[in-house]
């Protein structure tokens, strides 16, 4: 069997490597069909992967595809791309990031990319001093910063339009969620669900300098060192916000939360994992669906850098969540 072929149709892969700098990187476009490919670039070791080289390649295709899904859904005139830069995230060097500043503007503006996992709004602003195919800069660069502060906003109101379906009602006043990964964007969310929907939350980072900050802010977060602490505080709602895969099937069987939804890519480890979650009655808000407000943001770069007016179209997110979930509940099909 052919390793690739759920990656079937992307229009163009681009694998490369600069001797002089050290950058690896793989550039996966899907489609163009809406507009230039647009999608973030993440920076990963990929360290517990046998073969960090495959699964770079793996994640830059299946980022991609999802990306012209979340890019559509948005309303976006863009279609989906991502790349991958294979390397350790503490300690990239500008002559990298130039590198690949380069290999950005070799391909003519059809992949437009902005900062992701591993990535910052400074490293943005390097790759940018070579490309002008580069969002997520700093507003001193004629960007709009960091894309996880609208991203945050999706996912809070895609977790509100399906509260509306779980629980009768847009609020989580009182619900206890689980939040997997407090940085850049489930850091943000916390906020939003304690001041404005009255949300409990226990949590889980493996950064202590990251917790530190969250309980600062907001002592009354539980933080647990794993999923099978957090799952026996009997939460109402899983937000994972970190890296993809994280629902197994094994997961998926354990859980006894009534609603999943969260801003990491590619949350479920399988198509299976979907099945299992249907059938034991629990709504997956598809992550492409709700976590589109950095993609949103960092497009807003392009046309204008007006920020409210990209917050304005990111509050969308509940009445598009609310499009795809009432059709799913009368066909009785995933939301996916």
């Amino acid at each position: 069997m052919n390793p690739w072929s759920e990656f079937n149709g992307h229009e163009e892969v681009v694998v490369a490597s600069d001797p002089a700098t050290g950058l690896k990187s793989v550039i996966a476009i899907h489609s163009t069909a809406l507009g230039p490919a647009l999608g973030g670039t993440r920076m990963s070791l990929y360290s517990d992967s046998p073969d960090p080289h495959a699964a770079a390649y793996s994640d830059a295709l299946r980022l991609a595809r999802a990306m012209s899904l979340k890019n559509s859904l948005a309303g976006l005139p863009h279609g989906g791309g991502k790349a991958v830069l294979l390397g350790d995230p503490h300690n990239k060097s500008r002559a990298q990031l130039l590198a690949y500043g380069d290999l950005i503007e070799s391909l003519g503006g059809k992949y437009v990319t902005a900062g992701d996992v591993g990535m910052q709004v400074a490293d943005m602003d390097t790759v940018g001093e070579r490309s002008r195919w580069v969002t997520g800069r700093s507003p001193e660069n004629g960007g709009v910063g960091d894309s996880g502060i609208l991203t945050a906003v999706g996912i809070w109101q895609g977790m509100k339009a399906a509260a509306q379906f779980t629980y009768g009602a847009p609020s989580l006043q009182d619900r206890l969620v689980a939040v997997v990964g407090t940085g850049k964007v489930g850091g943000r969310l916390i906020n939003h669900l304690i001041t404005e929907e009255g949300a409990r939350v226990v949590a889980m980072d493996p950064n202590a300098l990251v917790r530190a900050e969250i309980e600062k802010e907001f002592p009354g977060v539980d933080f647990v060192d794993s999923i099978q602490e957090m799952l026996a505080r009997n939460p109402d709602v899983l937000s994972p916000n970190a890296m993809g895969g994280y629902i197994t099937p094994e997961l998926a069987r354990e859980l006894s939360v009534t609603l999943i939804c969260g801003g990491a890519n590619n949350q479920l480890a399988s198509p299976e994992v979907e099945q299992i979650l249907t059938g034991r009655g629990i709504l997956y808000a598809p992550d492409f669906l709700v976590n589109c407000g950095g993609v949103i943001q960092v497009a807003e770069e392009l046309v204008g850098a007006d920020l409210e007016r990209a917050r304005a179209k990111v509050m969308e997110v509940f009445g598009t969540t609310t499009t795809v979930l009432e059709p799913s509940r009368r066909l009785r099909e995933s939301p996916r």
